[in-house]
Order: C-alpha cells, then sequence, then structure tokens
C-alpha cells in the first residue's frame, strides 16, 4: 500500500472492466483517458492505482473492495461494463460494496450523454459510497468510451466556453469533503468545483 505525501492528496482508483481489453484483444482505452482528464482537471496534489479487469462480478468487487480498503483511495472510477448486455455486471457489483447510494450522479450522467446520442438511457451507471472503520470513498460507474468520459465528467460547453450542462465531477470535491477525505481543488478552465462558501478554504499562502 502506498502512503500518500499529505493528508489532502486526493488518492484515485481507476478500474477499466473488458473482457477483451483485460485478454490483450485490444489496447485499454479507458485509464489513459481518465489518467488525462484528471492530469488536466486537478489543481491539487493526487495519485493513483490502476486495474484492469474482465466483467466478472467477483472480479469486480474484489477490485473495488481492494482499492477502498486497502489501497485508502478516496475516489474510485470504473469504466466500462453498464449496458444492458449479459456481461454487462458493473452497477451490480458496485451496488454490492456500497454502504450508500447516490442516485444524482448517475440521473446526471444520463442527462449529460442524452444531448448525444438516444441510447444514453440504456446505460445503467450508479454510484456509491463504500464506508469503513475510519475511511471512505466514492465509487462512480462511468461509460467506457474516451469521448462519453470526458462529456460525463466536465458537462457541453459552448464555444465561448459556457457551461451549457453540468458535468457531474463539479460536485464531486464536496462529496469528498463531507465524507471526512482530503480538500481537492480543480482547474476551472477545465472543471470548477462547487462548494458552498462556508466549505471553501482560502488560498494557501506561498
Amino acid at each position: 500500500m502506498s502512503k500518500k505525501s499529505n493528508p489532502d492528496e486526493l488518492k484515485i482508483g481507476l478500474v477499466s472492466i473488458s473482457d477483451r481489453a483485460s485478454s490483450g484483444v485490444y489496447e485499454d482505452q479507458g485509464i489513459p483517458a481518465l489518467q488525462a482528464w484528471f492530469s488536466a482537471a486537478l489543481s491539487s496534489a493526487w495519485t493513483m492505482e490502476t486495474r484492469l479487469i474482465p466483467d466478472e462480478q467477483a472480479a469486480i468487487e474484489k477490485a473495488l473492495i481492494e482499492l477502498v480498503d486497502v489501497e485508502h483511495c478516496d475516489l474510485v472510477i470504473t469504466t466500462g461494463g453498464t449496458g444492458p448486455a449479459r456481461r454487462d455486471v458493473t452497477p451490480e457489483a458496485t451496488i454490492a460494496v456500497g454502504t450508500k447510494e447516490m442516485p444524482g450522479f448517475g440521473e446526471q450522467m444520463r442527462q449529460i450523454s442524452l444531448h448525444f446520442v438516444p441510447t444514453a438511457i440504456l446505460s445503467r451507471q450508479v454510484t456509491v459510497i463504500r464506508e469503513t472503520e475510519g475511511h471512505a470513498a466514492l465509487i462512480m460507474n462511468l461509460p467506457g468510451q474516451p469521448k462519453s468520459i470526458k462529456e460525463t465528467l466536465e458537462g457541453l460547453k459552448d464555444a465561448d466556453g459556457k457551461q451549457l450542462v453540468g458535468g457531474i465531477f463539479a460536485a464531486v470535491p464536496y462529496c469528498i469533503d463531507l465524507m471526512g477525505g482530503p480538500y481537492v481543488e480543480t482547474n476551472e478552465a477545465v472543471c470548477k468545483a462547487w462548494r458552498p462558501k462556508h466549505a471553501i478554504r482560502p488560498p494557501a499562502e506561498k
């Protein structure tokens, strides 16, 4: 288990779920897309743990539990396995390891995707909190395609950069605050984190 370099370092678990990518049939795109997005979006310290696993519920549950309970990730993101196909069991695995469901995230993910494709209503993405003694983590299911991952996290903007549809990540830093996790800051040009005024820290002195 790797230790945090400071208490406000966000530890993220990235889990790509794909039978073919995990068996080497093709190269995984989910984890690189998430790494690129977080590198651009986060301005505070963060680190990550990654997993590439098949569409097997037991394997997904094991990875999620390990990332929260052993690696002490504050945020765990999955990509893939959220559709109606028989092999898609990511939501079932996520719900099985969660202690609280956070339905607003899944609702907003589908609202964002509906601006692009009518088949967004087929998505079954869920979000939960997993709580253990002295630790809690947010576990979120995202789509598998890099373009959809970006749209879901940061939302939809017009040509001038004005936010048309809010992305889900704007609410994540404050959610992590409420869970007792690290204080996460973002690059506002990519995604502006929203907090009530009383929860905003003053800028750190340099």
